[in-house]
């Protein structure tokens, strides 16, 4: 189990949406921690130190420990709300964890030698990602900050599966306790194929309108769309 991370909080006493704008203009990050037996709090947090702190892969998979006045909680973070255009932090989600009580987490990927792989190096193909976490279960002090799968050998047209992943010891994936999910593609090598996209001709036998050709007798004149408004208007 990895503590490497350190969070100080304060109790949120004012709640509601106008309460969290105001939080924000102050350059904080409203929050709630839940879980373990124990009713929910509301917390706040300074913006900056969780936004350097989230720029760090590991921090979505580890234990942290939460910094409340004198006490400190482990806990791991279960959702992070950002604003879609803005370096943001909108408002975070914890659940506090018990020693001997598993949980469930998304751990990420990471892909190994994939630039050695005889599919790419001799094969001309490129590695394709399905996926790039998994959910695990295990204890806290199991908790992976992330699985490795190999692909140094994987050959032109091969496949991973997740059954492939190498589990650390009490970690565990509940998909592959669901039959077709084990056989599900982690990663593959293939030739990318160029896709064409022809222009669509017209039909034989209609006519295409030419810009500034007069219309046939008995057709209505096209309406200019863009054109000058009325002197009368």
């Amino acid at each position: 189990m990895s503590e490497d991370f350190d969070l100080i909080a304060e109790i949120r006493e004012d709640q509601g949406k106008g309460a969290s704008r105001r939080l924000r203009r102050e350059g904080k990050v409203p929050a709630i921690i839940y879980g373990a037996g124990r009713p929910p709090r509301a917390l706040v947090f300074d913006h900056n130190r969780v936004l350097q702190q989230l720029d760090n892969e590991k921090f979505y998979s580890s234990v942290l420990s939460i910094k409340v006045g004198e006490k400190n909680q482990a806990a791991i973070l279960k959702d992070v709300q950002r604003h879609p255009s803005k370096p943001i932090v909108m408002h975070m989600d914890f659940q506090r964890i018990v020693a001997d009580q598993e949980i469930k987490m998304l751990v990420p990927i990471h892909f190994l030698g994939e630039d050695v792989a005889p599919g790419v190096k001799t094969g001309g193909g490129s590695v394709q990602h399905m996926i790039t976490e998994v959910e695990v279960v295990c204890l806290p002090k199991h908790l992976p900050e992330y699985l490795d799968i190999d692909v140094s050998e994987l050959e032109l047209d091969e496949m991973l599966k997740l059954s492939d992943i190498k589990l650390p010891e009490g970690v565990s994936i509940p998909a592959l306790a669901q039959g077709e999910e084990a056989a599900r593609g982690v990663v593959s090598i293939h030739i990318l194929k160029e896709v064409v996209i022809e222009e669509e001709m017209p039909e034989e036998g209609v006519e295409v309108p030419v810009a500034g050709e007069e219309p046939a007798e008995g057709e209505a004149p096209a309406s200019d769309e863009g054109g000058e408004e009325s002197e009368n208007d």
